[in-house]
């Protein structure tokens, strides 16, 4: 029986500059503190699940420049004992990098991107990846070039290399990146009918979908958080779409099953960052979606995985052991 998971997409070096509040366009503000962290999703997914100590399979893929940040990312993989055979260096290439600044006022973060290396990673670089993992997790889409790419045939060269991993045997994920864009139908549908779970949060199934979830005054609409996953799921996902947002979050599944778990209370003085956030709330749906967890408890421990998250700067730096998650929901469900 296959086991583990396989987080192939994007590797960058965040640095995460907290400041006060963003600035009004033309105007200064101080930066206050500055972290330095690994980030992208295969960095962020694939370090959450090793920092679970659960003893699955882990195996990393993606491109990174031959420079010093690219060394950086191969130490922690090797730091947390993932699999990084499948990890690809471009000659004269610089690793990608962001630039997050962390808004402690409003509790956002605004990211400045350098695609870098992994504007490089294709389907020849997938296509590599043998292994006996159960899940495929890519990502983030609309930030990686290549497979961005239109194609004839699929639409997308994204989902051109999700057809070929499912016919490899794998349960497909993805995760896509919130841009101010309107790239997503043009990108994101073609590929839905080769995902088996999609793990979006509400910005992005909105621009799927075009309804609005979040209201201009910061209201949340369930009705059209609802109407929005069954269209993306008629759309073709597989198995199961899951939508997260800070109020909390929603799945439903292709056999009509459908649930929707509130967030766990998080006072504003305990937030340090909400950077990598979104990441652990997916890391902790794909181990339950891969430990076959009933679809509530599966959003409880997505849940608690988010939040652990939320007392560190970094993308990572929270991230919780299983035997943590297990004692929290014990005391808090």
């Amino acid at each position: 029986m296959r086991k583990g998971f396989v987080s192939a997409g994007n590797w960058l070096v965040d640095f995460v500059k907290m400041i006060e509040k963003y600035p009004a366009p033309g105007n200064l503000v101080t930066i206050e503190s500055i972290e330095v962290g690994l980030g992208g999703c295969s960095h962020n997914t694939l370090v959450d699940l090793a920092k679970m100590e659960t003893g699955i399979p882990l195996y990393a893929g993606g491109c990174i420049g031959d420079d010093d940040n690219g060394k950086y990312v191969l130490r922690e993989i090797e730091k947390h004992h993932i699999d990084s055979k499948y990890m690809v260096t471009i000659p004269g290439e610089y690793t990608s990098y962001t630039d997050v600044m962390s808004d402690k006022t409003a509790c956002s973060r605004t990211f400045f991107h350098y695609r870098g290396a992994n504007a490089h990673l294709d389907i020849c670089h997938l296509e590599k990846m043998d292994t006996d993992a159960r899940i495929f997790h890519l990502g983030y889409l609309l930030l990686l070039d290549k497979l961005d790419a239109a194609d004839e045939e699929y639409g997308v060269r994204a989902a051109r290399a999700l057809d070929m991993l499912q016919k490899k045997g794998y349960k497909t994920s993805v995760d896509v990146v919130s841009e101010e864009s309107d790239r997503f139908a043009k990108i994101i549908l073609p590929c839905l009918p080769y995902i088996d779970y999609l793990i979006i949060n509400e910005i992005e199934a909105a621009k799927c979908s075009g309804l609005p979830i979040r209201m201009p005054d910061g209201s949340f609409d369930m009705d059209n958080l609802k109407k929005t996953a069954e269209y993306i799921l008629n759309k073709g996902v597989g198995s199961q779409v899951t939508i997260h947002f800070p109020e909390g979050g929603f799945t439903i599944k292709k056999n009509g099953e459908q649930a929707y778990v509130p967030s766990f209370k998080t006072e504003a003085k305990d937030i340090v960052s909400t950077v990598g956030a979104g990441d652990a709330f997916c890391a902790g749906m794909l181990y339950a979606i891969h430990e076959e967890y009933p679809i509530e408890k599966a959003l409880h421990f997505a849940n608690a995985s988010a939040k652990f998250n939320l007392g560190n700067a970094t993308s990572t730096g929270g991230a919780p052991t299983i035997q943590q998650i297990q004692e929290f929901l014990n005391q808090n469900i």
